[in-house]
C-alpha cells in the first residue's frame, strides 16, 4: 500500500485508513481482529476510532487488539473527542476541561500513553474556539497526542481553526480534516477542500462508498444482512438515497463493468485520488468487506471515466465559490 504525508505535516500514513465505527456493535472482536490483521499485512497503518463509537467499546477493542494481535508500534491510532457521550449539558462540547478529560479516558480505553492523531469531532458553538484549540496545544505539549485535526467543520470553521493555530509560534498546527466525501457527497468541494489545500491540511474522507450505496448492493433491494436492514443504520443510509444518487450508482456500475472491476473499487479509487485527499476511511463491517477495499489498491481510473463520473455527480457551484 502506498503512503502519503498528512497535509503539510511530517506524519506519513497509509492512503487507506481503517475505520472502526462498527466495532463493538455490528463487528465483534474476532471479526475486528481479522480485519486489523489483514489491514496491517497489506501495509495499512492509520486506524481511526472515536470516543463515541459504541459507547467507547470501539476504543476498548482496538486497545486489546494492539496488545494481543498487532503491535502498537505498527499502527497509527487516530481518535476523536467532542461528540456527545452522555445526556445533559455535561455530555457534549469542546471545552478545555471536557476535551482533556475525554482524551484521558480514550487513552485508558486504548491502553496506550498517546494517540498519533487526535481530532475534534465537531464544531462547538458554545465554547470559544481559542479555548478548544488550547486543549489541543496541551494534549501535544503533554505527549498525549502527536498531531491534531478537526472533523466535520465547514469551510470557514476549518480556515479559522487552522489560521488561529498558525498565527502564533508554538501553537500546535491543525494537520487534517475528516469529512464525508464520496461521489454521492461532494459538497465539501465548495469550501472545505479548498480551505484544507490552502492551509496545508490533509483530507480524510469518511464514508467514501456513499454509506454503502455506491457498492450497488442496495440497487434493487436492501439485503437482510446489510447495515441498511439494521434499525440503527437505516436512516443514515436512506439520507443519501435520491433519483440523482440512483443515476450516480448506475454510472459507477457501468464504469466497473467496463474496467472489469467492482463498483466498490471504482468509487473508492475516485475518492482516493481526488485533489487534497490523503486517505479514505473505510469502515468495513466484516473482514471480507475490508479485503474488497484492499483489493482496490491497484485500481486506477482512466481520465475519461473520471470525467464521466464527475459530470454525473457534480455538485452545484455558484456565487461566491464560482464566478462567471
Amino acid at each position: 500500500m502506498e503512503h502519503r504525508a498528512l497535509g503539510r505535516s511530517g506524519l506519513v500514513v497509509s492512503r487507506l485508513a481503517l475505520g472502526t465505527m462498527t466495532w463493538g456493535r455490528d463487528t465483534d472482536e474476532d471479526e475486528a481482529a481479522m480485519a486489523l490483521t489483514a489491514f496491517v499485512d497489506a501495509g495499512g497503518t492509520l486506524v481511526d476510532t472515536a470516543d463515541v463509537y459504541c459507547d467507547g467499546e470501539s476504543e476498548r477493542i482496538l486497545g486489546r487488539l494492539l496488545v494481543d494481535v498487532v503491535p502498537r508500534s505498527d499502527v497509527l491510532v487516530a481518535t476523536k473527542a467532542g461528540g456527545r457521550t452522555a445526556p445533559g449539558p455535561m455530555g457534549r462540547g469542546a471545552s478545555r476541561g471536557r476535551l482533556l478529560a475525554a482524551l484521558d479516558a480514550s487513552l485508558e480505553r486504548l491502553g496506550t500513553d498517546h494517540v498519533d492523531l487526535w481530532q475534534l469531532h465537531a464544531w462547538d458553538d458554545t465554547t470559544p474556539l481559542e479555548e478548544t484549540l488550547a486543549a489541543c496545544d496541551s494534549a501535544v505539549a503533554s505527549g498525549r497526542a502527536r498531531y491534531v485535526g478537526v472533523g466535520n467543520y465547514t469551510g470557514w470553521q476549518t480556515a479559522q481553526a487552522a489560521t488561529w493555530q498558525r498565527a502564533w509560534p508554538g501553537r500546535t498546527p491543525v494537520v487534517s480534516t475528516q469529512v464525508e466525501y464520496s461521489l454521492l457527497q461532494r459538497g465539501v468541494e465548495r469550501e472545505v477542500v479548498p480551505a484544507a489545500e490552502a492551509l496545508g491540511l490533509g483530507v480524510l474522507a469518511w464514508s467514501p462508498l456513499g454509506r454503502g450505496l455506491l457498492t450497488g448492493k442496495y440497487r434493487h433491494s436492501t439485503p437482510s444482512e446489510s447495515r441498511g436492514a439494521a434499525p440503527h443504520w437505516q436512516a443514515f443510509i436512506d439520507g443519501l438515497r435520491s433519483p440523482t444518487a440512483d443515476r450516480i450508482v448506475e454510472a459507477v456500475i457501468t464504469a466497473a463493468e467496463g474496467l472489469g472491476t467492482s463498483p466498490l473499487a471504482v468509487a473508492l479509487a475516485w475518492v482516493r485520488d481526488r485533489p487534497g485527499v490523503t486517505a479514505p476511511v473505510v469502515g468495513a463491517r466484516t473482514a471480507a468487506q475490508l479485503q474488497a477495499a484492499l483489493d482496490a489498491e491497484s485500481v486506477r481510473l482512466p481520465a475519461a471515466i473520471r470525467t464521466a463520473l464527475e459530470d454525473v455527480s457534480a455538485p452545484p457551484f455558484s456565487y461566491p465559490e464560482r464566478r462567471s
